[in-house]
């Protein structure tokens, strides 16, 4: 039996949320999860939009990992 592992270089990950908070909440959660992996923030990109079915604005983010260099 072979068992092999493979080292993930990039990550991206994409996060919405009514409010900036649960946004950043989301957002740190995942960052701690991803330094299991070892994985470091390469870039952040964020957009606010106005959602007229529910009338609030609606906040994404797209999060770019990349493997910690040693």
């Amino acid at each position: 039996m072979n068992f092999s592992l493979d080292r993930m270089d990039n990550k991206i990950e994409f996060f919405e949320a009514y409010d900036m908070k649960t946004l950043e909440r989301k957002i740190s959660e995942q960052i701690d999860n991803n330094k299991a992996l070892l994985l470091d923030v390469h870039a952040i990109d964020h957009h606010v939009v106005f959602d007229p079915n529910i009338g609030k604005m609606l906040y994404s983010a797209v999060v770019h990992f990349k493997a910690k260099s040693f």
